[in-house]
């Protein structure tokens, strides 16, 4: 079955983002989030699938029913991460309070000459933990992915600091695990989004808040083969200027035996899907997969 978020036609015109990226960076971050109040209210409005999937996570999440003004906020709070991707790209982390935890894990890793898999979901803001790797001169990071259907906003974000462009390995290729393996071993980090599937790629059935979901095999496969610490992810936006980014081990990065490794690779996804919940019951805004996932 086709998947939602691919197949889903993108809402983005590219002279209205070129539009907004001019008025953010000449006008500033304060001027700019006056927009994204007009922004989030044209969404609730024409975007009823998004809203109605937006809803359907919200109850789950909150523990109880959703509001409208529930749904407004989790559109807000999508926009904003947007619009501060402007700035983390233009090199102006200084104006975010960013306070990371867990830091201490790439040390760790670092001091063993190791690269790391680094797994992360469509919540928050990648850029920003991108953003605090260059600040603090952490190793190159690639992100391992799949063409997805937003590449109009990516490519216009994408020219505002193309020397601050993320090197991408493509999912799907036949070199694709090989470029991965030979990244880790120079001591790179890979990143990598596990919370969305396409149409004909393997798939995991998890638990996740009160539901089962189906998670993409694929990052934790990778995770179990290459042997490699493997470190969840999440830049969380709380508000104002605010980003709390979080680092925490994921699996045990010993080798299984080959009778384990299926099992190994269930339980990484499991204990993914349940560190998610977590983040979504404590930080419910932040999730932005406005689609149904319990299909």
């Amino acid at each position: 079955m086709s998947q939602e978020w691919v197949t889903r036609p993108e809402r983005s015109n590219v002279w209205t983002i070129r539009l907004m990226v001019w008025f953010a960076l000449t006008f500033g971050r304060r001027a700019s989030r006056v927009l994204l109040y007009p922004i989030s209210i044209y969404f609730i409005i024409f975007s009823a699938q998004a809203r109605a999937a937006s809803r359907k996570y919200l109850d789950r999440a909150l523990g109880h029913r959703s509001t409208l003004r529930d749904g407004f906020r989790h559109c807000f709070f999508f926009a904003s991460t947007i619009l501060d991707r402007v700035f983390l790209l233009n090199n102006q982390i200084s104006l975010f309070d960013v306070r990371a935890r867990g830091e201490e894990l790439f040390r760790e890793i670092e001091a063993k000459g190791r690269g790391c898999l680094l797994i992360g979901a469509h919540m928050g803001s990648f850029e920003v933990i991108h953003a605090l790797s260059r600040d603090h001169g952490h190793p190159r990071t690639s992100i391992a992915m799949y063409e997805e259907n937003a590449r109009k906003l990516n490519a216009v974000l994408h020219s505002i600091n193309p020397q601050h462009n993320r090197p991408v390995i493509p999912l799907g290729k036949i070199d694709s695990m090989l470029r991965i393996q030979e990244a880790l071993q120079r001591g790179e980090y890979i990143g990598i989004l596990a919370d969305r599937t396409i149409s004909g790629k393997k798939m995991l059935a998890c638990d996740f808040l009160g539901g089962q979901i189906h998670l993409p095999i694929t990052p934790f496969r990778l995770a179990v083969i290459l042997n490699c610490p493997v470190v969840f992810m999440l830049g969380i936006y709380q508000g104002g200027n605010r980003y709390d980014v979080n680092f925490e081990y994921l699996a045990d990065p010993q080798q299984p035996t080959p009778l384990d490794r299926d099992f190994a690779i269930r339980q990484a996804a499991q204990q993914f899907a349940t560190r998610l919940e977590h983040y979504c019951r404590v930080a419910p805004y932040n999730w932005f997969n406005f689609y149904d996932v319990w299909k």
